[in-house]
């Protein structure tokens, strides 16, 4: 089979690799699509927020049909569509799958099935690749205490898990407002069904987004970007008594803000990272909602292509989400 494997830091190969074996209590999946994340780019360079060792092979954002069965596994068979949690116990600690464990850059690889899910039949597998992302989102909206059709939602960031903060508060009937300064991330938080995409980069951006909420400010802004203009205005960005989700990553810099915008505007702001207990509900939410994540799929290649998406994956001016598929499953 081939496997996408990540040799040492900075030296991604693609190569052919035995099919693994399962043992008793495992499950042997075959690819149908798997995302490229920012993270196994940091991964890629040789630095995670976890202990990391090479070679290992990525891929955290995966769908995939069950391939075989160990002999004690129950509740799954051969030909069920999954998909699969990213962080999973293990019986000496808790793991990153595609991190610390063998990912899903390659055409068949072994889970457990406690870290899995069944797949709605009306959710497509190039869909599904987006369920581990889309989790973040939800997880993120759902922290700061979820929305509804009454409310603004501000998301300062159209990367991937932005946009899936976004279509999280969209499928809530919330009226969502983007920030971004690259233009086909702002394009595409519209074909989402965002009302309005901003640039940050022009002038006036706390003004606009109060003349765009009647002079009062987002009921919920997630900050996704992580970039240190935009942490600096976040919290000018909500109404009094507002919410702030932060799930853009920014760590070990440091950046001037105006804390006491938290206290003099009695806000409430969380921390986000992950999606831990929401997966059930956000498959749920996907398949009843029928919300459109297409717009955030800019490139689809074939596995074997695995060296030239990761070089398409780095280029945010070209691309936001590049899809690797398996494509004889497809």
């Amino acid at each position: 089979m081939k496997s996408l494997i990540f040799e040492a830091p900075n030296r991604p190969i693609l190569v052919d690799t035995p099919v693994p074996e399962i043992g008793e209590g495992e499950i042997l999946i075959e690819l149908a699509a798997v995302g490229i994340c920012h993270s196994d780019y940091e991964l890629l360079a040789g630095r995670y927020i976890i202990p990391i060792s090479y070679p290992i092979t990525p891929g955290h954002e995966w769908s995939g049909r069950v391939a075989a069965v160990g002999g004690s596994v129950q509740g799954f068979s051969v030909g069920d569509r999954v998909v699969g949690e990213c962080v999973v116990r293990l019986p000496d600690r808790l793991h990153h799958f595609g991190f610390s464990l063998d990912g899903a850059y390659r055409q068949f690889f072994v889970a457990r099935p406690e870290w899995l899910h069944h797949l709605p039949d009306d959710i497509d597998d190039l869909t599904a690749s987006f369920i581990e992302p889309f989790t973040c989102g939800y997880y993120a909206v759902q922290r700061a205490g979820g929305t509804d059709a009454s409310q603004t939602v501000l998301v300062s960031g159209g990367g991937t898990i932005g946009l899936m903060s976004a279509a999280a508060a969209i499928g809530s009937g919330a009226r969502v407002i983007v920030v971004d300064p690259i233009g086909h991330r702002r394009e595409a938080a519209l074909r989402l069904g965002a009302a309005i995409a901003l640039d940050p980069s022009e002038p006036g951006l706390v003004e606009c987004v109060r003349r765009e909420t009647d002079g009062h400010g987002a009921d919920l802004v997630v900050e996704a970007s992580g970039h240190d203009r935009s942490l600096g205005v976040v919290f000018d960005l909500a109404r009094e008594e507002g919410r702030v989700a932060m799930v853009g990553i920014n760590i070990g810099r440091s950046v001037s803000s105006h804390l006491g915008n938290i206290q003099m505007r009695n806000l409430s702001v969380v921390g986000c990272i992950g999606s831990p207990g929401v997966w059930p509900a956000a498959i749920r939410f996907l398949e009843r909602t029928r919300i459109d994540l297409s717009p955030i799929r800019t490139h689809t290649l074939p596995l074997e292509d695995g060296l030239s998406a990761l070089d398409l994956g780095q280029r945010p001016d070209a691309c936001i989400k590049v899809t690797m598929v398996n494509a004889p499953v497809l």
